[in-house]
């Protein structure tokens, strides 16, 4: 054995690594963002974290720090919310339904792909299922799935969607540093610390209200920093040093799941499972242009409306690149309630299709 293969974060103390981990992480986010990286202060941490499992470190980020990370998110597209938007968001109803069939249906073509490939039926179908990566993993445990493959799948897919993302955001010219723009104008329109202390506790009581919902934590700050900013009773103030934690947070949280273990059991099937994430990235590129054209909207916010990654990294990336935040988050959040209603109905059928035979999930 190598000495390479010998190295393992382990042996090393947790305060050190910990240390190690927000420097780097740091770091990251930050030449990303100098280097004009859509979303590239969540892109960075998230990449030097899967390093970090990888090599075999101990720590693991709270999830309630995962959590408040996903609220900060929400608070910051809150302030993206006007009335404008929630008329818009309203009149693109039929299109964002249409998407939704599309996505689940596309997502249940690529299963069928991975099973031909040896990829169990089941977790295949839970694996590639477009909707919160915590839930889907939650469902399949419940169901009888493996669910460290499907927790795999659905984080390769995670990972490509956020690269292949800031990618797509880059080659079609999209300005990065949008979340940047946000906290500073909301900065210039607050009253100092008294908004930011309201900007948070709104940000704890929606974490708290939304913590056993489905991507809850992001939903509740939203809705309820939206209902307050459109009232006019608060005046969202987010500063830079928070987002930017946010993002961290988030991005560390996915990177460190890809421990060696998980690694190790998958290694056989990894080409497979970035197969079928980069094939589904695809589909859903391709459904993104047909509506974009039939619609007449821009293909960047109908891309990431339509793209299978997480409600928040699709809003990370959606801000920072000047999009149509309340359509990406509309449409998201409409394919997370539809994947989380007809999970188990669509794992059922993958099955069916795949082994006539076989009728239990």
């Amino acid at each position: 054995m190598s000495s390479s293969a010998r190295f393992s974060l382990h042996a090393y103390p947790a305060p050190l690594q910990w240390l190690a981990l927000v420097l780097l992480a740091g770091a990251g986010g930050y030449l990303l963002k100098l280097l004009a990286v859509p979303a590239g202060q969540f892109l960075g941490p998230m990449l030097v974290a899967i390093g970090f499992g990888v090599c075999g470190a101990s720590i693991r980020m709270h999830r309630y720090a995962f959590k408040l990370g996903q609220g900060c998110i929400g608070i910051l597209v809150a302030h993206s919310m006007t009335l404008a938007v929630l008329v818009s968001i309203v009149q693109s109803w039929p299109m964002m339904l249409f998407a939704t069939l599309v996505t689940v249906s596309l997502s249940a073509l690529v299963a069928l792909a991975l099973v031909r490939m040896g990829i169990p039926a089941s977790t295949a179908a839970w694996g590639t299922s477009p909707g919160a990566a915590s839930a889907m993993v939650s469902m399949a445990d419940d169901y009888g799935a493996d669910s460290r493959v499907v927790a795999t799948l659905q984080y390769v897919r995670v990972v490509c969607v956020v690269v292949i993302g800031a990618l797509v955001s880059r080659w079609l010219g999209a300005p990065a540093g949008g979340s940047e723009v946000h906290a500073t104008e909301v900065t210039l329109q607050s009253f100092g610390l008294v908004n930011l202390g309201l900007t948070v506790a709104t940000l704890l009581v929606g974490v708290a209200l939304g913590n056993r919902l489905p991507a809850g934590a992001l939903l509740m700050p939203l809705l309820l920093g939206g209902t307050l900013q459109i009232s006019g009773l608060l005046h969202i103030t987010l500063p830079n040093w928070l987002l930017a934690t946010a993002y961290g947070a988030i991005g560390c949280y996915v990177g460190l799941r890809f421990d060696r273990p998980t690694i190790e059991y998958v290694w056989r099937r990894l080409p497979a499972m970035i197969l079928g994430a980069v094939l589904m990235i695809a589909l859903c590129a391709l459904s993104a242009w047909f509506l974009a054209t039939l619609s007449g909207k821009d293909f960047l916010s109908v891309y990431l409306a339509t793209s299978p990654g997480g409600l928040d990294t699709m809003a990370i990336i959606a801000v920072d690149t000047h999009s149509d935040v309340g359509l990406v988050l509309a449409m998201q959040t409409l394919r997370l309630f539809a994947v989380i209603l007809t999970g188990a109905f669509v794992a059922r059928l993958v099955i069916r299709l795949a082994n006539p035979r076989q009728i239990t999930v």
